[in-house]
């Protein structure tokens, strides 16, 4: 498991779904430490537009369709619940998700 790569997750509450890691590999390649970072991701269908707080990914991501990545909750999921690996997020989107955390979060750029 390594920062950007996507695994299935399975909730509690509904079927597994893709979620983007967002913790350091350092982090992920630690035994000693149980959980990591990351963001859920749900399909998108096909008239629907992204929310504010969304990101795109899709097929060049690994993944079998459009996909939206919710970018205004980080989780911190055990590393020992998490399925198989879907994919990883290309360099493009992953700026795209770094500028959707800043502007979902409210994250200040310049303090």
């Amino acid at each position: 498991m390594r920062q950007w790569e996507i695994f299935r997750f399975p909730y509690r509450e509904e079927q597994p779904h893709p979620v983007v890691i967002l913790s350091s590999d350092e982090r992920c390649e630690n035994g000693s430490i149980t959980h990591v970072n990351g963001l859920l991701c749900t399909s998108v269908r096909l008239n629907r537009e992204l929310k504010h707080h969304e990101a795109l990914l899709d097929e060049a991501d690994g993944l079998d369709w459009k996909t939206a990545v919710r970018c205004d909750f980080i989780y911190a999921l055990p590393k020992n619940e998490f399925l198989e690996k879907r994919g990883e997020v290309s360099l493009a989107r992953r700026a795209a998700i770094v500028r959707k955390l800043i502007e979902s979060l409210r994250l200040p750029l310049e303090f």
